[in-house]
C-alpha cells in the first residue's frame, strides 16, 4: 500500500494571512519510505518571531528559496492521486487550498486522511492527541519535531501504526471508507482547479 504523509511550517496560523515557509512530504510503500519533497519557502516577508521560535526558520534560512508559486505544481505532481494524510489536516490543506486558489495551480487528486481524530479513536486515554505526544506514547523513532518533512516522517509511520493497531499489520489496510469514517469527517479531497482566463490592463498592452 502507498500514501503520502505531508506537513507544512507556516509564518502563524490564518491561512488566508500567513504564509507557507517549508513543505515536507513523504511516500510510503508498504511501510517504508519511498521518496521525500521537502523544501523551504521564501515567504516574501518576515517570519514573525514567535514562529521562528516554534520551528527554528529564520528570514535568512528562506532567503532566495523557491516561492509557493513555483513549488505548488511539483507538490502536486508528486503526491499524483496517491492516499494522502496529515496531522490535524484541515491545518495544512487550508494553506495550500488558500496558495493553490490564490495562484490556480493543478492540485494533488488524492484521498485527504487527518492522523488526528483517528488516532483518538483507535489510542484511547492519553491526555492529548498532538503528534509529539503520539511518537512518543507509541515509541515512534523521530528526529525532533516542527519542521516539515520530520513531522511528515512522523505522520506517515503514525499512520502504520494505527493501521496496525486496527487490523494487526501495517500492510493489511482496511477499505478506505472505513478509514474516512474513523475521521468522523466527510470525503476530504483537494478540488479541481481551473485557470481563469486572465483579463488584459493597459501595462499589457503597452
Amino acid at each position: 500500500m502507498r500514501f503520502i504523509a505531508f506537513d507544512l511550517e507556516t509564518t502563524g496560523t490564518m491561512a488566508n494571512v500567513d504564509r507557507i515557509v517549508e513543505v515536507g512530504a513523504v511516500r510510503f510503500v508498504d511501510g517504508t519510505v519511498e521518496a521525500v519533497f521537502s523544501t523551504l519557502v521564501d515567504p516574501l516577508c518576515p517570519i514573525p518571531a514567535g514562529a521562528s521560535a516554534v520551528n527554528g526558520i529564520t528570514d535568512d534560512m528562506v532567503k532566495g528559496k523557491p516561492k509557493i508559486e513555483e513549488l505548488l505544481g511539483a507538490f502536486s505532481d508528486f503526491c499524483g492521486d496517491d492516499i494522502l494524510v496529515a496531522h490535524n489536516a484541515a491545518f495544512d490543506y487550508g494553506f495550500l487550498i488558500a496558495d493553490y486558489t490564490r495562484h490556480e495551480v493543478h492540485t494533488p487528486r488524492g484521498l485527504v486522511l487527518d492522523s488526528y481524530p483517528m488516532a483518538k479513536k483507535v489510542f484511547p486515554g492519553l491526555a492529548n492527541y498532538k503528534l509529539v505526544t503520539l511518537i512518543q506514547h507509541l515509541q515512534i523513532e523521530n528526529n525532533g519535531f516542527h519542521r516539515a518533512e520530520g513531522d511528515a516522517t512522523c505522520c506517515g509511520k503514525l499512520l502504520l501504526k494505527t493501521i496496525e493497531r486496527i487490523t494487526g499489520s501495517h500492510m493489511n489496510w482496511p477499505p478506505l471508507p472505513n478509514l474516512v469514517a474513523l475521521t468522523g469527517k466527510a470525503d476530504l479531497r483537494f478540488p479541481v482547479i481551473v485557470p481563469q482566463p486572465k483579463q488584459l490592463t493597459l501595462m499589457d498592452l503597452l
